[in-house]
């Protein structure tokens, strides 16, 4: 089974200098990864013409879908619209649906639809409105890149408002095996497990709390039945070694 492939790409000198943390990359990675859309790389960036454009290039080519935030609002650092055009060789234009979108936003607020506000209706041609339904200005869809804004609730909304044309796939089945031993010393088990079940990875995380430590291997496939095998065969390895093994969701048990 093969699901769509996607990558993130976040666009902002203001992430990068700390100022403002990320919280796009993980809320999105949990939407994708709930509809069988595979994650496989995240980059933060910075606003540089051209490494946005160089790395919108690499992502395109390299992943089925690629998701930006960042960089489409009103300012002069604001390029992210102009370095996505330039990728695909696209002009920028001011979109009619956009600036009326924008238009019907700022009737009556008392803010003047100024040139910087105006900017934001400016959307590489041929690209297809992503719709906000929080402050109007739209984010775009050009070839198989996803263009939000970086302001994690509009960011959210802008997703939810597209989610249902997005392709899907299988969702990742995903097991805990909680273990009362030391990852070193399981594994070979979890080795030669996840070699005997095709399509299945093994990651281990070790914890440690007041007079006791362990290791949680989190068993991920696309198919449930072997990912269930995988696990329960994990399980059976760490206790024919002496030590307890529970399975459970991703998620439980700490």
């Amino acid at each position: 089974m093969t699901n769509p492939t996607a990558a993130i790409i976040v666009i902002g000198d203001e992430i990068l200098s700390g100022r403002t943390k990320d919280k796009n990359i993980g809320w999105l990675a949990e939407q994708l990864n709930s509809q069988g859309i595979q994650l496989r790389e995240a980059r933060v960036i910075p606003d540089i013409r051209e490494t946005i454009i160089e790395t919108v290039k690499t992502m395109s080519a390299a992943h089925d879908l690629v998701f930006t935030s960042g960089g489409i609002g009103p300012t002069h650092d604001d390029i992210t619209t102009e370095c996505i055009a330039a990728a695909f060789g696209k002009k920028v234009i001011r979109h009619p649906e956009a600036e009326a979108r924008l238009l019907a936003h700022y009737e009556n607020t008392g803010l003047e639809f100024n040139a910087a506000r105006q900017k934001m209706a400016d959307i590489p041609e041929a690209a297809a409105l992503i719709d906000n339904p929080l402050s109007a200005a739209p984010g775009f869809i050009l070839e198989n890149v996803h263009v939000f804004a970086g302001v994690p609730s509009i960011m959210q909304a802008m997703f939810e408002g597209l989610r249902d044309s997005l392709p899907g796939g299988v969702a990742m089945t995903r097991l805990t095996v909680q273990c009362a031993i030391g990852e070193g010393t399981i594994a070979s088990i979890m080795e030669s497990v996840q070699a005997a079940h095709e399509g299945v990875s093994i990651g281990s995380y070790p914890w440690f709390k007041p007079g006791q430590f362990g290791t949680a291997a989190v068993v991920s496939g696309l198919d449930q039945q072997v990912t269930h095998a995988a696990a329960e065969a994990l399980a059976a390895g760490v206790r024919e070694m002496g030590a307890d093994a529970e399975i459970m969701p991703l998620g439980e048990g700490g």
